[in-house]
């Protein structure tokens, strides 16, 4: 069931008109600032991967792939979840430095999502990923990773704001860093999305460190696989959104699995048998660079800057009518 709410008195702040021009804008900009601040490279990515190549993200493991057959070449094919572990295998095979890396636009069907306010069935996002050293794997070179995408956040809402003086979002660019285990202790009594919501309320802007193992109360803050992030040196940036009044991740990023953390991990995950991918075997060999990466949100980021209150009106998707109905009522034009 959808569980759309758009705010009270809500009114958009740009025409349908100026709404793509600035969905534009927005895309050229941030698109420059992450290639600068991380050193990446544009690269053409997939749409879809062979199901038998251990390539698709499944992640939380229980949402279905969209799968059609290719009878051309004898396999199944499923459309991507999100790039993750593609980025990693297209570094070693492009032979990319320590230090550079890579991003795409990724566009994925995500089928089972639940449709509200910021959640649709269609994903854009930039996904990138860069090749580290074995010393830069730890919390410090995570942090400053994450410093450099806000800085790259905060100019480009800089930029759209200047572009079009109706908008005034406001990102604070000082960065809070709190581990899921910190989020629990100091809010029992909430759930995880409530912890976030107060947390971030405060601190504005806030990356949650630590993100897919089991916490003191026996569940994890969210659900992550256990073959791309390792687990101690991942996390979420999340911004406070004024118009909704609640947290708002905008990325999932962290330094990726080593062969030591992937094996962990696919044991604490109960799926050993992922060993036998094509990808864990690469991985597990030491073939495969040692990374770091994430996803960032495209319509995240346009709902944010342009404050929209649902990601229909700068995304076109598939609704059901009572979504568009209401939205429609509120003034909220779903594309």
């Amino acid at each position: 069931m959808p569980k759309t709410v758009i705010p009270d008195g809500y009114k958009p702040k740009l025409s349908i008109y100026d709404t793509q021009r600035a969905i534009d804008y927005i895309k050229i900009v941030f698109s420059s600032c992450l290639r600068s601040a991380l050193d990446l490279k544009r690269v053409s990515a997939p749409l879809f991967v062979t199901r038998g190549s251990g390539l698709n993200d499944n992640l939380n493991g229980v949402e279905r792939p969209v799968e059609f057959d290719v009878p051309a070449v004898g396999e199944d094919a499923q459309i991507v979840h999100s790039l993750a572990k593609w980025k990693r295998l297209a570094l070693a095979r492009y032979g990319f430095p320590v230090g550079v890396g890579l991003y795409a636009d990724m566009n994925a069907v995500r089928r089972d999502e639940e449709l509200d306010n910021i959640h649709s069935i269609y994903v854009d996002q930039w996904d990138w990923e860069k090749v580290i050293s074995k010393e830069q794997r730890n919390v410090g070179y995570l942090k400053e990773t994450v410093n450099l995408i806000v800085k790259a956040l905060c100019e480009t809402n800089d930029a759209v704001k200047e572009r079009f003086p109706a908008l005034d979002c406001e990102i604070c660019p000082d960065v809070t860093f709190v581990t899921s285990q910190e989020l629990e202790d100091m809010y029992p009594a909430l759930d995880s999305h409530g912890r976030e919501d107060a947390f971030v309320k405060e601190y504005k802007t806030t990356f949650i460190m630590k993100i897919g193992g089991k916490l003191n109360s026996g569940k994890p803050h969210d659900g992550r696989a256990p073959d791309y992030d390792d687990w101690e040196l991942n996390g979420d940036i999340l911004l406070w959104n004024d118009v909704l009044g609640r947290s708002f991740e905008i990325s999932s990023m962290g330094i990726r699995v080593d062969a030591e953390s992937l094996e962990r991990q696919l044991e604490l995950a109960g799926c050993p048998e992922r060993r036998e991918l094509e990808f864990h075997r690469l991985l597990l060999e030491g073939k495969l660079p040692l990374t770091m990466g994430g996803g960032i949100g495209q319509s995240r980021m346009c709902m944010l800057m342009m404050q929209t209150a649902h990601i229909g009106e700068v995304q076109a998707s598939i609704w059901d009518e009572t979504t568009r109905t209401e939205c429609e009522k509120a003034g909220a034009i779903l594309l």
